[in-house]
């Protein structure tokens, strides 16, 4: 069997199975907490802008949502942002990009501090996005899925004039669009490279082929996902998608069709890029060396590939 690149997160089968996530806190306009006071007895922190702390790595697709969700909302000066290096060390994601390696605001080096302040037995692989309460220095949460819809639903006062309301009255259809891209392409890239067996990466290829072949096929008449409007469940799949040609084809071994052979969902991932809020906020050297650079199991001699030309998301 192939070494694993997380011992904890591969089952014996081979098949890779993402953690859970540890902190699943809620800022939310419901809260019974005053300001500046910490969760109520549900669980929900108070909706209250200047305090909380988005933390994020611009190579990571789950914290990329929701760096792309604060900027279309306009949830710049309510939340503010903190960039990690995209090149973890065996203590996890840091502050290096910053003046003396450590975050202005939090004051830490690393994001494991906080991590072990709010849970000192935490043994998990630390995550982003995390959103970390400037008060009490802990951390709400890094719940990812559920982070970008509170940004839509929970922080509604403070959205920017002509925000696009990406959640729409009737949810059924999108609800059950990001479970599919979840399980078959948001997490089915990893699956793939990080499948210890043959059998099991076969798998995990073919269910993430056919939901992008049910994709593009869906695509054909519309811009959208949900139609002729922008939702959360575009931007899920943006995320994946802006990095497919870079990472997920070659180094997760996704190779039955690069991105820009399926016309519609090229056509559709460029539209996206092109848009504010999408294209702006990737950065395609942190995305590459983030995954070539750590996932030494995968990619040992850790060379990182030149290309493709990202000036092909702007023609």
């Amino acid at each position: 069997m192939t070494p694993a690149q997380f011992v904890t997160e591969s089952a014996p089968s081979g098949e890779w199975k993402r953690q859970g996530n540890r902190f699943t806190g809620r800022i939310s306009r419901d809260s019974a907490s005053a300001p500046g006071e910490g969760p109520d007895e549900h669980g929900r922190w108070p909706v209250e802008p200047g305090r909380y702390r988005l933390v994020v790595s611009l190579a990571c697709p789950w914290a990329h949502r929701s760096l792309i969700v604060r900027k279309l909302l306009g949830l710049e000066d309510a939340i503010s942002l903190a960039i990690v290096d995209p090149i973890r060390d065996e203590q996890g994601w840091r502050f290096t990009l910053d003046p003396d390696g450590r975050d202005p605001v939090l004051g830490i080096s690393y994001l494991s501090e906080v991590y072990l302040a709010t849970d000192p037995q935490y043994e998990g692989r630390v995550t982003v996005p995390a959103i970390v309460d400037t008060v009490t220095g802990q951390v709400v949460t890094n719940d990812y899925p559920q982070i970008t819809l509170d940004l839509s639903t929970e922080w509604i006062d403070f959205h920017r004039p002509g925000a696009p309301d990406l959640i729409p009255a009737e949810r059924e259809e999108m609800d059950q669009l990001i479970e599919e891209i979840y399980a078959d392409v948001n997490n089915g890239v990893y699956r793939c490279g990080f499948a210890t067996t043959q059998e099991t990466y076969e798998a995990a290829y073919d269910a993430l082929f056919a939901r992008l072949d049910v994709l593009e096929q869906r695509l054909d008449d519309r811009d959208y996902l949900l139609g002729d409007s922008l939702s959360e469940v575009d931007v899920r799949l943006f995320t994946t998608l802006v990095r497919f040609d870079a990472v997920y084809h070659g180094h997760f071994k996704c190779n039955r069709n690069k991105l820009t052979e399926f016309p519609n969902l090229w056509a559709y991932a460029r539209r996206l890029y092109q848009q504010p809020g999408f294209g702006e906020t990737v950065d395609f050297d942190q995305i590459k060396r983030h995954y070539y650079l750590t996932h030494t199991t995968i990619n040992p001699n850790g060379i990182v590939p030149k290309g493709p030309d990202p000036r092909s998301w702007t023609a």
